[in-house]
C-alpha cells in the first residue's frame, strides 16, 4: 500500500510538470521572503522526486538537487507533516545526513500538499546554527507553503494543463518545442509520436451510449499505461480529447519506436475497458530540428495517424509522397470553391447515348470538366471524389444542374429533343429540399421533367436506404427519370432493385470492356440485362469501345449503348455537329 501511495504521489508531482523547469520569479519571491522572515541564510522550495530533492527555487544554495536519502524534505513528503529539526547533529537520524556534513544544523519544512492530499515536497528554511521555532514562525512557514501551492495551482490552471489528465496541453507543447529547437543541435533528427485513442466515429458512438464518463476513464487509464509502456520518462502532452504527443529521445529510430508502440497496442486488450469500442492509432513523424516548425510537425504526425486509421495497421509512419497527395487534395478542394464562381474554369461536356434498335442518339450524359488557370486540366476522377465527400457536393451539383438545364433548354428551342443525364452523389440525396430544388430548377429553365435524368450509383443509394428511397420517390413522382449508374459494382441486391424507383439501369463499363473475349463476363452481363428487364428497367451498356463489344451487348438485349466507339464526351457545339453527322447512322468506329 505504501508503494501504491508513493506511486500515486509521484504521478501527481509529474502531472504538475514542475521538475527540471527553469527558475521562476514568482517562486523566488516567496523563497526570499522565507529567508528574511526567519533571518536564515538558506531557503528553498524543495520537490521530492523518486531519488532526489529538486529545488524549484532556492536562496543560499548553489546546487539544484541533493540525494533523497536521509533528506529532511523527504520525511516531510513521506509523512505530509511539518518537520522541525533544531540541530541536525544532535538528531540520531539526521546526524549522518549529507546536509549535516555540509554544515547545516537547523531545518524547518512545511508540506506542499495538493488538493488531493499528495505531498509534493516542502517549503523549507535552513541555518548553520541550531535554533528553535516559535509557534508564530511555524504558522508563518505553513502560510508560505500555502502560498507556494497557490502559485503552483495558478500556473497549472493558466491554459497549460489539461484538467482531466493533468498533462501539459497543446500550448505548452508549442512552447517546449520552441525551447527544444534552441537547446538541441540544429540538424538533429527526432521523432514525434502522436497517439489517437479512437476515431471520431468511435468516440461519437461510445459517448451516445455511455456518456462523458466513458471518455474520462478512457483517458485516465490510457495516460497511465502510456507513461509506463511508451513515454518512460519522456514528457507527454495532451493535444485533444483523446490525442497525445511526445518527442522520442535523441537517436531513437522508427524501428525501435514501432516495437515499443506495438507492444503497447498488443497490451491494449489487457488493460483497456474500452477495448471493444475503440481502436487506437499512432502516427510517427520524423523531423529535423531547425528545419520544421512545431505546427508542421503536428500536421505530418496527424497525417500519419490518418494513414494508420485508413489502412488498419494501427501505426503509420509519415510519408512525403502521401503528404503531397493530401496537400494536392486540399488545394483542389479550396480551388474548386473558387472555380464555381469563375465561368472560365468549369464546363460541361456531353457523352452520347445511342438506341441500339434505331441507331439514333436519344440522350447524353452531362460530365463536368475543370481547367484550372495554374494547374491546368484536372481529371474528374481526381477532383469529384474529394468534392463529393465534403460540403462542396451541394453547390457542385447545383452548378451542374443549372448548366445542364440551360443547355437542354437551348437544344429544345433549336428543335433537338434529347434526355440529359446528370450525376448526383450520396450527400445530394440526403438534402431535405433536393426534390423540391429539382422541380424549381426545371420550372425556372422551362424544361419538361422527363427530359432530365438523374444518375445515382448503387453505393450512394444504399448508404441510407430509407432516407434515400423517400427522396428518389419524390423525384420520380415529379416526372424526372432515375438511372442506376455503375450497376454491378455496388450492392446489386434484388431487394435494392425492387426498392429504388428507377427507369434505367446502366451496366458498369468494367463488365463491358473485354466482354467479347470473356464468356463468363458475357453470361454475367446477359443475366443483368434479363433481371433488369424483368423488373421493368431499360438497360444501357457503358464503355462500349469496339464493334465486337457492341455486337455482344446488342445480342444479350441491351437497349442503349454509350462509349468511345460512338464518340468521346463532346463540348456543346461539337456534340450538335456530331449529332447532325450521325443521326440514325452507324457509330464512328464502324465507318
Amino acid at each position: 500500500m505504501a508503494y501504491m501511495n508513493e506511486a500515486a504521489r509521484l504521478d501527481a508531482l509529474r502531472r504538475l510538470d514542475l521538475l527540471d523547469t527553469p527558475p521562476s520569479e514568482a517562486f523566488d519571491r516567496i523563497t526570499r521572503m522565507a529567508a528574511q522572515l526567519f533571518n536564515l541564510p538558506i531557503a528553498a522550495v524543495s520537490l521530492t522526486d523518486s531519488d532526489r530533492q529538486w529545488f524549484k527555487s532556492r536562496v543560499g544554495v548553489d546546487h539544484t538537487a541533493i540525494p533523497r536519502m536521509r533528506a529532511p524534505c523527504a520525511s516531510v513528503a513521506d509523512h505530509s507533516a511539518t518537520l522541525i529539526v533544531p540541530d541536525l547533529l544532535a538528531d540520531e537520524y539526521y546526524q549522518d545526513s549529507p546536509l549535516a556534513h555540509s554544515g547545516v544544523r537547523f531545518y524547518a519544512g512545511a508540506p506542499l500538499t495538493t488538493r488531493d492530499g499528495f505531498c509534493l515536497g516542502a517549503m523549507c528554511v535552513l541555518g548553520t546554527e541550531p535554533r528553535q521555532v516559535t509557534p508564530a514562525e511555524q504558522a508563518a512557514l505553513t502560510d508560505l507553503a500555502a502560498m507556494v501551492m497557490a502559485q503552483i495551482e495558478l500556473q497549472h490552471a493558466l491554459g497549460r494543463i489539461d484538467p482531466m489528465s493533468g498533462l501539459p496541453n497543446r500550448n505548452q507543447f508549442i512552447d517546449d518545442f520552441d525551447d527544444l529547437q534552441k537547446d538541441r543541435p540544429a540538424g538533429e533528427r527526432r521523432l514525434a509520436v502522436l497517439i489517437n485513442l479512437a476515431s471520431a466515429a468511435q468516440l461519437a458512438n461510445a459517448a451516445r451510449v455511455m456518456g462523458s464518463s466513458y471518455l474520462d476513464s478512457l483517458v485516465t487509464e490510457s495516460v497511465r499505461s502510456l507513461r509506463t509502456a511508451v513515454a518512460r520518462g519522456e514528457k507527454m502532452y495532451q493535444l485533444g480529447a483523446t490525442q497525445f504527443v511526445m518527442i522520442a529521445p535523441p537517436g531513437t529510430s522508427e524501428e525501435e519506436c514501432v516495437v515499443l508502440l506495438r507492444r503497447w497496442l498488443n497490451g491494449y486488450d489487457q488493460w483497456s475497458t474500452s477495448r471493444f469500442v475503440t481502436t487506437p492509432a499512432v502516427g510517427i513523424a520524423p523531423f529535423v530540428l531547425g528545419k520544421m516548425a512545431c505546427l508542421d510537425v503536428l500536421r505530418i504526425a496527424q497525417n500519419a495517424v490518418e494513414d494508420a486509421f485508413s489502412t488498419g495497421e494501427h501505426i503509420g509512419i509519415y510519408s512525403p509522397e502521401q503528404d503531397d497527395a493530401y496537400r494536392r487534395r486540399f488545394t483542389l478542394l479550396n480551388e474548386f470553391g473558387r472555380a464555381l464562381e469563375d465561368p472560365a474554369q468549369l464546363r460541361l461536356v456531353y457523352h452520347p447515348r445511342v438506341d441500339l434498335a434505331t441507331g439514333r442518339c436519344v440522350g447524353a450524359e452531362a460530365l463536368l470538366r475543370w481547367t484550372h488557370p495554374q494547374l491546368g486540366e484536372i481529371s474528374p476522377g481526381e477532383f469529384m471524389p474529394i468534392v463529393e465527400q465534403t460540403s462542396m457536393a451541394r453547390p457542385a451539383t447545383a452548378w451542374v444542374l443549372d448548366a445542364a438545364l440551360r443547355q437542354l433548354r437551348q437544344w429544345q428551342e433549336a428543335g433537338t429533343a434529347l434526355t440529359l443525364s446528370v450525376n448526383v452523389c450520396a450527400p445530394n440525396l440526403l438534402e431535405p429540399d433536393f426534390a423540391e430544388g429539382i422541380a424549381l430548377r426545371l420550372a425556372r429553365h422551362g424544361v419538361p421533367p422527363d427530359r432530365l435524368e438523374l444518375e445515382v450509383t448503387e453505393t450512394a443509394a444504399m448508404e441510407n436506404l430509407s432516407a434515400v428511397h423517400g427522396m428518389l420517390q419524390a423525384v420520380h413522382d415529379s416526372g424526372v427519370r432515375i438511372a442506376i449508374d455503375d450497376f454491378g459494382t455496388g450492392y446489386s441486391s434484388l431487394s435494392y432493385l425492387q426498392t429504388i424507383p428507377a427507369h434505367v439501369v446502366k451496366i458498369d463499363q468494367s463488365f463491358i470492356r473485354g466482354v467479347e473475349r470473356d464468356e463468363r463476363r458475357r453470361a454475367l452481363v446477359a443475366a443483368m440485362v434479363t433481371l433488369s428487364h424483368d423488373l421493368g428497367h431499360r438497360v444501357v451498356a457503358e464503355g462500349v469501345e469496339t464493334e465486337a463489344a457492341l455486337a455482344v451487348v446488342r445480342a444479350v438485349g441491351c437497349d442503349e449503348a454509350q462509349g468511345y466507339l460512338y464518340a468521346r464526351p463532346l463540348p456543346p457545339a461539337a456534340f450538335i455537329d456530331w449529332l447532325g453527322r450521325n443521326a440514325g447512322a452507324a457509330p464512328e468506329g464502324a465507318r
